[in-house]
């Protein structure tokens, strides 16, 4: 019998998306661009989730390139990988502010052994996207930034997070980091396809780093209450 993280890994060798992008945006892959970042990842798994537990899925928005875009992990930048999670990594270091809350909320709960017993990340869109900005280098793009795009990668998501409840997920309640286009769409999402009985918004770990740092503590807060309420922690 395939444990959850057996699960995890086959999705993320599989994950490919063969449909037909907007002019100016590419996929972000990290697990075909760079074939270090599939046995990083699985290494990951392997240590927080050999294991038949149901868990309750947080679903971001799509990998970055300087978080789950370089380590397979979402969430989860090169810095955090090492320091918090004890997993060796040479490849490129890069920092990322989500990263850096999403561990500080970890980190309160528990440490990532105990988060990760009870909790599943991944994004709405598993694959990231990148555009070329107005000074001709690459940036982020996310899924909902155009609507051409939505509606390219619409049945790519729900194929994905329908492979992802299969995993082992509690689908009282799913988890969404954003509370403004990410949580609307979501939200609309579920209502057409059933996935979850409930959806919980939250503030997305990268707008409370830029725009709420006074606040943070708040924010971490608000983060464990809502976690602990259904995980009995």
């Amino acid at each position: 019998m395939r444990t959850f993280a057996d699960k995890v890994i086959a999705f993320n060798t599989n994950l490919h998306f063969t449909g037909q992008l907007p002019p100016g945006i590419s996929i972000l892959n990290p697990f075909r661009d760079n074939k270090d970042i599939l046995p990083l990842s699985a290494t990951f798994y392997h240590k927080y989730y050999a294991d038949y537990n149901n868990r309750f899925m947080i679903l971001g928005i799509n990998p970055g390139r300087f978080g789950g875009g370089v380590t397979g992990v979402p969430f989860t930048d090169p810095k955090r990988l090492q320091t918090e999670c004890g997993i060796a990594y040479s490849g490129k270091e890069t920092h990322e502010v989500s990263s850096v809350f999403v561990y500080d909320v970890v980190n309160a709960y528990g440490g990532p052994e105990a988060f990760y017993q009870k909790f599943y990340i991944n994004s709405i869109c598993p694959l990231g996207f990148t555009a070329t900005g107005k000074n001709g280098k690459e940036v982020n793009y996310n899924y909902y930034d155009h609507p051409e795009l939505t509606r390219a990668v619409y049945p790519f998501i729900v194929e994905s997070i329908q492979k992802q409840i299969s995993f082992g997920i509690n689908t009282d309640v799913c988890f969404c980091f954003g509370t403004g286009k990410n949580e609307k769409f979501l939200k609309k999402l579920n209502e057409e396809q059933q996935f979850f009985k409930s959806i919980v918004a939250l503030e997305h770990p990268r707008f409370v780093m830029q725009y709420k740092t006074k606040s943070k503590q708040f924010y971490i807060d608000k983060y464990l209450r809502a976690f602990q309420e259904v995980s009995g922690k």
